[in-house]
């Protein structure tokens, strides 16, 4: 059977235009998702396995391309992944967060459907539930450009996915029961490159392999539960040439901070002595450093590798200062012919100022984590559904929280908290950090304009700080300790969309919020339909299903 013809036959089948776009090259996963044992640190775990690979399986996909996977859930609790970064354009309904979709439950499986739609660049997928995300079930997620999309470097010799992040030897239960408890994971046990760890004995074996005189290029995302991590390779500078779908200005740097939930492409030319090297991961801003290596051969390449790790850099104002250097580039076409610097984000008046303060206190004797006095809690509806079938006033309510704090809230409410933002409003959302750790936050549903990251307070007068021509446009934001950042865009993606920590820790403990961008007019335009094969659970369960949208 021809790929024209399967395709035709799908979209007949599916007989709906919100899980399919007709056209479009589709890619089939099918997900076994399993307990298994294995000893990243050297201890045997528990760890949560996807096809039986830890880390997960990379999604290979280009701009456009319908993304079908079937997802079997063979654990012994619910489970959901979420798409890190995918926009999912007027489709919540696959979204993978408690917000918007029911989980899975065990012994049955779901089949997510969802487009990579205008899309480029480097992201990942992770549980969103409970705190399987530190058991494994993570993987890289790339899209590539279409052929007849110009990139801004030469190809690569090859393409290579990093998954960094921080590990605990403990399992995902026995983290959950601390967190249940009202207490801290505390710090963590060393950390993974790809689900290992060099020991440095002469035995370890190459993540990557090179050719002498060719250039590769690495996907770096840090999958992480608490820190933030400085990459590097030994003896290798790195080029970063895109940040979270987004082509950067390309400068060179001889190491890289990476916080939760961020991912950076660069390029490196093997243009050193043929040998063995280091790719180094190295937690930042800790007071003990917490180090996990890897091993990069050069093909037909004599030597071990040097024991000499290079050294990350010490202390924060290095890490703004990066940021600082990070810019978009202007003339690069991303995902559309069109280059990227036509958008103008800086000539656009702001509709709206939300302002969000993090804070962690206690209720109940117990640990929580609060933006602006409110730590959020899943309904066991999710709020997307709790919206769709009308019965909202059972399940939450809009804008329960203030939007213009001037201090941390020193009581803390336990209940849904969403926010109501206008569909098509320019928004600015300034995130106050008033801590002593580094906070990272990340909006599902779009990318924005990170335009400003300073120390202090923030005031309207800060706005004259703005980067208002090339700030990258990317899906997370760090904010420093003491300090804040602004972050600008514009919410045209009707749905319910989850802003949270990338920290699974604080999230888990409160500190996220919902953001609904209403489709009032129930129309086909700003939103697909929900689909037939979604999952039901809740005050929802046995309803009958609500009209469709209409054109």
């Amino acid at each position: 059977m021809s790929g024209m013809m399967l395709m035709l036959l799908l979209c007949l089948s599916l007989g709906t235009i919100s899980v399919v776009y007709c056209g479009d090259p589709t890619i089939f996963f099918t997900w076994n998702v399993t307990y298994g044992t294995l000893s990243p640190l050297g201890v045997p775990q528990q760890v949560i396995l996807i096809n039986g690979q830890f880390p997960g399986p990379n999604i290979n996909s280009t701009t456009n391309n319908n993304v079908i996977v079937n997802v079997f859930n063979n654990l012994d609790e619910p489970f959901l992944i979420t798409w890190v970064g995918v926009q999912q354009r007027k489709n919540p309904w696959q979204d993978g967060v408690l917000g918007t979709m029911c989980p899975i439950p065990p012994g049955t499986n779901y089949t997510y459907k969802f487009q990579v739609k205008d899309q480029i660049g480097s992201f990942m997928y992770y549980p969103a539930t409970a705190m399987h995300r530190a058991a494994g079930a993570f993987g890289g997620l790339r899209i590539n450009s279409r052929n007849l999309i110009p990139v801004p470097y030469a190809a690569p010799e090859d393409d290579y996915t990093v998954i960094i992040g921080d590990w605990y030897t403990k399992s995902h239960s026995q983290l959950r029961k601390f967190l249940d408890s009202g207490r801290s994971m505390a710090r963590p046990d060393g950390v993974l490159i790809n689900g290992k760890s060099a020991k440095g004995d002469g035995k370890d074996e190459p993540l990557f392999t090179m050719k002498a005189g060719k250039t590769y290029k690495y996907r770096i995302c840090n999958v992480g539960l608490k820190n933030s991590l400085n990459f590097r390779i030994q003896g290798h500078q790195m080029k970063l040439v895109e940040m979270e779908g987004s082509h950067t200005v390309q400068n060179t740097y001889d190491s890289l901070d990476v916080h939760i939930g961020q991912c950076f492409s660069m390029l490196v030319t093997a243009d050193k002595e043929p040998k063995d090297y280091y790719m180094v991961a190295s937690t930042r801003f800790t007071k003990s450093v917490l180090t996990g290596k890897g091993i990069i051969r050069y093909e037909n390449g004599k030597g071990p590798v040097s024991p000499e790790v290079p050294k990350a850099p010490v202390g924060w104002a290095w890490s703004l200062n990066q940021f600082r250097s990070f810019r978009w580039n202007l003339t690069a076409s991303a995902a559309r012919p069109n280059p990227q610097g036509s958008y103008h984000y800086g000539k656009i008046n702001i509709t709206r100022t939300i302002k969000l303060i993090n804070s962690a206190s206690k209720a109940d004797g117990k640990l929580r984590y609060a933006i602006n006095g409110i730590s959020h809690v899943d309904p066991e509806t999710p709020l997307k559904l709790a919206d769709y079938y009308g019965i909202r006033e059972k399940v939450f309510k809009f804008d329960t929280m203030k939007v213009d704090p001037q201090s941390p809230a020193e009581k803390i409410t336990m209940e849904p908290n969403v926010l109501n933002i206008t569909i098509k409003d320019f928004v600015e959302i300034i995130f106050e950090n008033p801590e002593k750790s580094l906070q990272t936050w990340h909006l599902n549903g779009y990318a924005f304009f990170a335009v400003a990251v300073e120390p202090g307070k923030w005031t309207p007068e800060k706005r004259k700080n703005y980067n208002l021509l090339d700030a990258m446009s990317r899906h997370t934001i760090q904010v420093f300790p003491k300090s804040w950042a602004a972050i600008l865009l514009t919410f045209d993606n009707a749905g319910m969309w989850n802003l949270r920590s990338e920290q699974p820790e604080r999230r888990y403990l409160g500190q996220q919020l919902y953001v609904g961008v209403e489709n009032i007019k129930r129309s086909l335009r700003n939103e697909y339909n929900m689909p037939d094969s979604a999952l039901v659970c809740g005050l929802v369960k046995g309803m009958p299903k609500p009209p469709p949208y209409s054109t």
